[in-house]
């Protein structure tokens, strides 16, 4: 699940595109910033396991030291070269030339040194006096890399609840951030319900007054033509209060599937939208496959196509074209009206994108179209060239 279904909202992609921006670079910030104290503290760690390994060399050549000298000084010829499990020794002259040592292969020359590796670390040193002329002393021991064990559990433990932390942090931002959207999505969601409750009984009255008025018995042309611009508009209003009605009702409506011929609905939404079609003199092309089917909820369908026709009439040019192709798994409604830019297509889905501020409405009518495909699987896609076409297509 998401962040932003975690927080209980749906916003417009451009919205989330700009919050995921947020959070990506939230999460690079948190993580240079782990990373960066990781290789201080590292580096630190490193130093300060170097210096205490130092101390320790340096204290066991002094000792060395003087179990060399006592040997040095031995006359019974019963004491031994001092020898130490942890630590190894090597003897060298003023020539760096090897005089003894305990490991197994031991430098030959002290130019070649290496203070340190993986595995050994290496400790220098020149006595005051030459004990069986020794000039130079090498004393290595192996690094049991405890320090760097301790280091990475360290590391994992405060670097885990850090960046968990962080993550919180950014959780609460994230919804201080979001809160200004959310009531304002949450006040446009009320606001609309409320003008869907008051807007029910004024649609219902003016379209059964109009259904009711005999149109044919009409003599007077001006009277009829008056009348058809108050059709128009009472199913401009009744559209809008369907979309409004389903926007709030979706989630609780109940669907009725049932298989619909595509063909007859399809010639019925235009004959629907008939008055409007003529009053922008637009021509309507067809080309309908009799045998599409569609096991769908015909409500439903009947609001997706209307939608779309709706806009392919809205959004066309007076004397323009509707071309409306039906196959068995696809359709089609093209218009030649004003066309879509191609940075918003894909945000033609969001709920109230609208990139037209001289054509009217709430910018809901495709949401609604995804909606209903994402409930029935179909496949919606939108082509458009500005100035000249657009095309929108349902295939499943």
């Amino acid at each position: 699940m998401s962040v932003l279904k975690n927080l209980d909202i749906d916003l417009p992609q451009s919205e989330k595109k700009t919050l995921y921006s947020f959070l990506s670079l939230y999460v690079f910030l948190t993580i240079v910033i782990l990373a960066l104290t990781v290789s201080l503290y590292y580096t630190l760690q490193k130093e300060l396991a170097s210096s205490q390994r130092t101390i320790l060399l340096d204290e066991y050549a002094n000792d060395f030291l003087l179990a060399l000298e006592e040997l040095h000084s031995d006359k019974t010829n019963t004491l031994l070269y001092p020898v130490d499990k942890k630590f190894k020794t090597s003897l060298y002259d003023k020539e760096y030339k090897l005089i003894y040592s305990t490991l197994q292969n031991p430098i030959n020359s002290l130019t070649e040194v290496t203070y340190t590796n993986n595995k050994i670390i290496r400790y220098v040193t020149q006595p005051e006096k030459y004990y069986l002329n020794t000039q130079y002393i090498v004393v290595e021991m192996l690094d049991d890399r405890e320090w760097l064990n301790e280091t990475i559990k360290t590391i994992s433990i405060y670097g885990s609840v850090f960046f968990i932390t962080m993550l919180f942090i950014g959780y609460f931002l994230l919804k201080l951030f979001l809160k200004p959207m959310r009531d304002a999505l949450h006040l446009l969601d009320r606001f609309i319900k409320d003008t869907t409750h008051e807007l029910n009984t004024p649609v219902s009255t003016i379209m059964t007054n109009i259904e009711l008025i005999d149109k044919e018995s009409i003599k007077d042309k001006f009277l009829l033509k008056s009348i058809n611009r108050i059709d128009i508009g009472a199913k401009t209003i009744s559209n809008i209060y369907d979309d409004l009605s389903y926007l709030i009702l979706n989630n609780r409506v109940v669907s009725d599937n049932q298989d619909i011929n595509l063909k007859e609905l399809i010639k019925e939404r235009v004959e629907y939208f008939s008055l409007l079609i003529n009053m922008k003199k637009i021509e309507v092309k067809t080309c309908l496959d009799a045998d599409a089917m569609l096991h769908i909820d015909n409500k439903k369908l009947s609001k997706l196509i209307d939608n779309i026709l709706s806009n392919a009439i809205k959004y066309n040019k007076i004397g323009g074209s509707i071309y409306i192709k039906l196959d068995a798994n696809r359709l089609s409604i093209k218009d030649t009206g004003k066309g879509i830019k191609e940075e918003h297509i894909n945000l033609m889905f969001d709920r109230y994108a609208r990139f037209d501020k001289v054509v009217g409405g709430f910018g809901i009518g495709l949401n609604i179209v995804k909606m209903i495909c994402d409930e029935y699987n179909l496949t919606i896609n939108i082509k458009s060239k500005f100035d000249n076409w657009t095309e929108v297509s349902i295939s499943w």
